[in-house]
């Protein structure tokens, strides 16, 4: 998960191409993907398929998820290593805890998914100005979120919708797609009410997907496959928060108070 989604250029050199009900996860047992700790050298595990609803829980839940290329419109990865953030180790800096502080920006839940993707799927790769999140990829998440386990964090400064994430959430684990920021630290404020929530509802980590130098400096580390693959399988243990995440009170968290010695500035 970077703003603006994946960067194009983040393939590996190389690559060939460019508070509702808690059920536990349900798979259909018809969709089966190859083994990730088998894919290839990429991290690609395979071709083919569609992005609909089952489809995508199916991959991830196996720790997969689409990553489509103009070449391969329906390719699917598991990287080795992946990008995790554990709520734990979010990194608040102290202009973003200035930024809190000021109370200028809300936050909510799931009011508007669909602008919130759309905001995202505006942001061009970075070598020709296409996107990666495809209308068919777009409207399989939009099913993904009526059905109540894909989710979207909004940020709003007065009644403008001005930066944002959404991804999907099973079990004790939530799943990062793409971001967006319209005006400074908009996008780190989305991370940070989900981090809140996530350590509000015991969700174990975000999955990042992929690297990237600003993931990092949030406190993003990478695990290696098999551990985040084994890690996942523990979080599906847990039950599913099934439905829309509005109206809980861990959503709208208080502006933090500056830590000891900190003139906020």
């Amino acid at each position: 998960m970077v703003p603006g989604g994946r960067e194009h250029s983040r393939f590996p050199p190389g690559f060939p191409g460019r508070g509702a009900a808690r059920p536990r996860l349900q798979v259909d047992p018809q969709i089966v993907f190859p083994n990730p700790r088998h894919a290839d050298e990429y991290g690609l595990v395979a071709v083919g398929g569609d992005f609909r609803p089952q489809m995508l829980i199916a991959a991830y839940a196996a720790g997969i998820f689409p990553w489509p290329t103009d070449e391969f419109p329906y390719a699917w990865f598991s990287p080795d290593p992946r990008m995790i953030l554990l709520p734990s180790d979010f990194h608040r800096s102290r202009s973003l805890r200035k930024t809190l502080r000021r109370g200028r920006f809300r936050t909510t839940f799931d009011t508007a998914f669909e602008r919130v993707i759309g905001h995202c799927a505006e942001v061009p790769r970075a070598n020709d100005g296409a996107t990666w999140i495809a209308d068919e990829l777009r409207y399989g998440f939009i099913e993904l979120h009526r059905l109540g386990l894909a989710h979207s964090v909004e940020v709003w400064r007065g009644d403008d919708l001005v930066g944002g994430l959404y991804g999907t959430s099973l079990g004790a684990m939530f799943g990062g797609e793409s971001m967006f920021s319209l005006e400074p630290d908009a996008s780190k404020i989305a991370l940070s009410a989900l981090v809140d929530l996530c350590q509000a509802w015991d969700l174990r980590f975000i999955d990042c997907q992929v690297h990237s130098d600003h993931l990092e400096s949030l406190g993003a580390e990478e695990w290696p496959r098999d551990v985040f693959l084994d890690e996942l399988a523990e979080a599906l243990e847990a039950p599913t928060r099934l439905g829309a995440w509005t109206g809980a009170p861990e959503l709208s968290p208080a502006p933090e108070a500056p830590p000891p010695g900190d003139p906020g500035v």
